[in-house]
């Protein structure tokens, strides 16, 4: 079978494009009222933003990515850091774009005891004006696109011309969106968290602001819930409902960017449905109970193990 009078696309090649955010996590007993200090028990760095950490879990779960979108000036040492930990992880961050004179964005996060985070963060407006790399080399072998809903100044582009391609376009909707924004139509797949859906339809129900996304758009629309599970529309616009793994959390930073980094590998595998959302809710299940971050992020094999040891999700 040929792909637009080609071979098909290694199903394991994903583009992932994002900001890159430098994420400074403290861990505290709990988050200090306003005007209070606090020690927190641990800190760590690492490298962050919502694509980067879905594209860790993608390169875990035995995908072969590449990153692409803009970072701060090329001088700065949380660049180095970053690229540093890109390879440790496998994935091919020659697609970054340096933006002279800018700050790659930068995170303070909290963690408290019961692994819930609380997050402030910085980006430079300067970020969205990035010309990315040439669209054909972005999209040369690739299965599948990921990127973030916050990127769609600089993305809609890329993402029509991958869905031209026939190439499925995962979108990671964590902020809100107005509901005239392009890359609603530009999109195979959007997966909301909870309040960014509420925000972007105006309507806290779940399913009425499913219905209303979908009917802006041909593509897959769903919602994330953490533990309270996924619910998504099918063909016929009605509500499917799974529930999540029961998992003691200890950490939940970077457990949505895992569920779409795990849901664009089952996309790009072209594993049915309810089998992608059941995948994809393990390995953001695996995650919450390490600490880490996406850096807790579950190899193939941990999630694959967990699968065949934990029993079917309950479907409504």
């Amino acid at each position: 079978m040929n792909f637009h009078g080609k071979s098909l696309p290694d199903p394991s090649r994903i583009l992932c494009i994002g900001m890159p955010v430098r994420d400074l996590v403290f861990r505290v007993h709990e988050i200090p009222a306003r005007g209070k200090k606090m020690r927190a028990t641990h800190f760590r760095e690492f490298s962050g933003g919502n694509a980067l950490n879905a594209a860790i879990a993608i390169a875990r779960l035995g995908g072969h990515v590449l990153m692409s979108g803009p970072m701060g000036d090329a001088q700065e040492k949380s660049s180095a850091t970053i690229f540093d930990d890109l390879a440790r992880e496998g994935i091919d961050g020659s697609a970054m774009v340096h933006m002279p004179g800018l700050v790659t964005p930068i995170s303070n996060i909290m963690i408290d005891h019961t692994g819930e985070r609380t997050i402030v963060t910085y980006r430079d407006p300067e970020l969205w004006n990035v010309q990315l790399p040439d669209t054909d080399e972005l999209l040369r072998d690739c299965a599948a696109l990921l990127t973030e809903s916050r990127c769609a100044p600089f993305v809609t582009g890329v993402c029509r011309e991958a869905q031209r391609r026939g190439i499925p376009v995962i979108l990671d909707a964590d902020r809100a969106i107005a509901l005239d924004e392009r890359i609603f139509q530009a999109s195979s797949h959007i997966v909301f968290s909870a309040e960014a859906l509420h925000i972007t339809a105006g309507d806290t129900d779940d399913v009425a602001a499913l219905r209303r996304i979908a009917a802006l758009t041909p593509g897959f629309v769903a919602v994330t819930n953490g533990a309270d599970g996924m619910t998504w529309l099918d063909q016929a616009h009605e509500p499917r409902h799974m529930a999540a793994f029961p998992i003691k959390a200890v950490d939940t930073l970077g457990a949505g960017d895992v569920f779409h980094g795990a849901f664009t590998v089952a996309v790009a595998e072209n594993q049915p449905l309810e089998q992608a959302m059941r995948f994809s809710a393990a390995a953001a299940g695996l995650k919450c109970s390490r600490f880490g971050g996406a850096f807790g992020a579950p190899q193939r094999a941990e999630v694959e193990a967990f699968l065949d040891q934990s029993p079917a999700l309950r479907l409504a």
